[in-house]
């Protein structure tokens, strides 16, 4: 079984050399791994720092390393789907080129995939001891409590409109199985893909299992690109029209059987290996 890593990347040279190696290092013993790089024309030196991460193991069989490079930053969305579409992996994970998140958490977010207990898996930054006030920015308090509040509301606007209780939607780590995205059809380019993304697989019949992931916020000063007042707006437009695009509903069964069959084939197969053994 092959895990495809999808990195979107845009002037993230303070992060991107130790988000790589890290990736690289990540121990994963029941998948390969396949990291792919979408690089979005960084005018700060990013490009060249995943040039040299690339020739550095490019004499190295495994994992396998992809960069696609955009003639022009699009958004991450935008990047993420490249990313798909390059991706020959059984299970799809999604991660960002900063170190918010932690590679460490990889097993765990795997395993639910891996045992067969599900086909989708959120990485949920709220099940940790921070609870809601996952953001902390040290130099602006308000800014802090401002975030962690929205944050709340959109929470509570997603779970309302899908009538899900999940903890962290806009979690970054959405991992799942590869054909979950068979029949699906993605326009969001900036963060509203998130919204977007998770909405789609949950109207194909998914149903998300979140495990908690740590998380460290970094500040805008650090290169946090969320807009306050650009983006939002389109959150709550992506969350409507992931909700009420319409959907066929034969397929939408057809892909969640599809997806659950081979979870639970993988699952029998592991284990009759380990009793082989």
């Amino acid at each position: 079984m092959k895990v495809s890593i999808i990195i979107a990347v845009y002037n993230e040279a303070a992060t991107v050399a130790t988000l790589l190696d890290r990736v690289w290092a990540q121990p994963l013993p029941e998948v390969c791994k396949e990291i792919i790089i979408v690089e979005s024309n960084s005018t700060d030196g990013s490009r060249e720092i995943i040039a040299e991460f690339r020739a550095r193991h490019a004499a190295e069989p495994a994992p396998r390393i992809q960069v696609i490079h955009e003639p022009r930053p699009m958004g991450k969305g935008h990047a993420i789907r490249q990313g798909f579409a390059a991706a020959t992996g059984d299970i799809l994970l999604i991660q960002d080129a900063d170190l918010e998140y932690d590679v460490a958490d990889y097993p765990e977010l795997l395993k639910p995939i891996i045992e067969g207990r599900t086909a989708l898996v959120l990485g949920s930054r709220h099940m940790g001891p921070d609870r809601w006030q996952i953001r902390k920015f040290t130099q602006d308090g308000l800014k802090t409590a401002f975030m962690n509040f929205g944050g709340i509301l959109f929470h509570a606007f997603f779970n309302l409109v899908f009538s899900t209780r999940l903890t962290d939607p806009t979690s970054m780590f959405k991992v799942f199985r590869s054909e979950c995205l068979n029949g699906l059809n993605f326009t969001s380019d900036r963060f509203d893909f998130d919204f977007e993304l998770l909405g789609k697989l949950i109207r194909a019949g998914f149903r998300p299992l979140e495990v908690p992931v740590s998380y460290k916020s970094r500040g805008f000063d650090e290169g946090k690109k969320i807009r306050i007042f650009r983006d939002p707006p389109t959150w709550v437009l992506a969350i409507l029209k992931s909700r009420f695009a319409t959907l066929g509903a034969a397929k939408r069964r057809s892909l969640q059987r599809s997806a659950h069959r081979r979870a639970g084939a993988d699952a029998i197969t592991n284990a009759t290996s380990t009793t082989r053994k």
